[in-house]
């Protein structure tokens, strides 16, 4: 049995066979990263956000007053 390895798959090859089959694991291990990237992306949206308004009503009051 000859194991290949790829980014998403496995091919194993038995006795003149090539079977390709999905490793699960990896492929929920890499979603489950990209998850949370995402995750850590929209929370520093939020933030920038929030931190652009803060600035725009100090500046707003600042000049105002």
């Amino acid at each position: 049995m000859l194991y290949k390895s790829g980014v998403r798959f496995k091919l194993q090859t038995f006795a003149g066979k090539m079977v390709n089959t999905a490793c699960r694991d990896e492929e929920s291990g890499i979603q489950d990263r990209e998850g949370k990237e995402e995750s850590i992306l929209a929370l520093l949206g939020i933030v920038g956000t929030i931190l652009n308004l803060a600035v725009i009503i100090f500046v707003y009051l600042y000049t105002t007053l």
